[in-house]
Parts: structure tokens; C-alpha cells; sequence
């Protein structure tokens, strides 16, 4: 059965304190690949953090304030290359702040719209439809698949 609207959002704020948790982990367990060939969990939480200050800034605020959505469809390689490089240049906390920043921001500007402002289409910069309940019903699934590879790694750890 699919999430109503109101679900979603409890689903997509529940990972905020999932990631907060995460700051009880050492630095340097947060720049070791999660596995061979993988990212770090420092890369993986900076990568989700800069998708949400993305649509963010580039769809939600500008429906906030209504105006026109500037989000685009990027080439995610290069999107999460940059994000990775930024990585770099960050403490674990400044990741872990700004990520928290960010969803609550998204959290408290979609929360309590009503179910037809979930489905309002917009046009985003791309002329494409965009609505906040298919930006959450792909960003959900994209977050489970990364808790579910970073619990795995923290149990490897352990």
C-alpha cells in the first residue's frame, strides 16, 4: 500500500536523527570506504546533503515563495563527483549540521500542505512536471538504500 503524503514526510524527516546518530562514530570511521570501490559514509551523507539543499533551494523555497522552480535534471555523475570533492573540505559535523539544516528546512516547509499541494504540478526549469509528493516518493527509496549500506558497514565495524 502506498504512504500517504503525511507518512512520507514522518519517513523523510525519521532519517534526520539517523544521521545525527551517526556523529557518535569516529572521523575516521566516517572516511573509510563502506565497502570496495565505495564511497565513505562522509561522502554518502555529504552526497544526500547536497541533493537536499539542491531541491531545496531550486524547487521547495521557490514554491514556498511562489515562484518559478529553477531545478533542473543534472547528470548525477557529475552532481555527485562534486559532491564527493566537496566532501574533502568538510569535518563530519559541518556534514552532519548542514544535512540536518537542510531536511528541516524541506520538513518544515512541506509539512501540513494540504494532499492537493502535494499533487500541484509545477514546471521546473526544464519545462518538466514537478510535484512535492513524486520529489518525495523518489528521494525516500534513495535514502533507505543508503541507510541500509551504511547500517551494514557500521556493523562491520563493530
Amino acid at each position: 500500500m502506498a504512504m500517504n503524503n503525511e507518512d512520507m514526510v514522518k519517513e523523510f524527516e525519521a532519517f534526520i536523527p539517523f544521521v545525527v546518530a551517526l556523529n557518535d562514530y569516529d572521523e575516521s570511521h566516517w572516511n573509510l570506504p563502506i565497502a570496495e570501490g565505495k564511497w565513505s559514509l562522509k561522502d554518502i551523507i555529504c552526497h544526500i546533503m547536497l541533493w537536499d539543499k539542491y531541491f531545496y533551494e531550486e524547487a521547495i523555497l521557490k514554491i514556498k515563495l511562489k515562484e518559478p522552480l529553477t531545478v533542473r535534471h543534472l547528470n548525477f555523475d557529475e552532481f555527485n563527483a562534486n559532491a564527493i570533492e566537496y566532501s574533502k573540505s568538510q569535518t563530519k559535523q559541518s556534514i552532519i549540521d548542514r544535512f540536518a539544516e537542510y531536511r528541516s528546512k524541506i520538513i518544515n516547509d512541506i509539512s501540513g500542505l494540504s494532499d492537493e499541494e502535494y499533487i500541484q504540478e509545477y514546471f521546473d526549469g526544464d519545462k518538466k512536471i514537478f510535484t512535492i509528493q513524486e520529489y518525495l516518493r523518489g528521494f525516500i527509496p534513495h535514502d533507505k538504500q543508503h541507510k541500509e549500506q551504511i547500517e551494514k558497514f557500521l556493523k562491520s565495524i563493530a
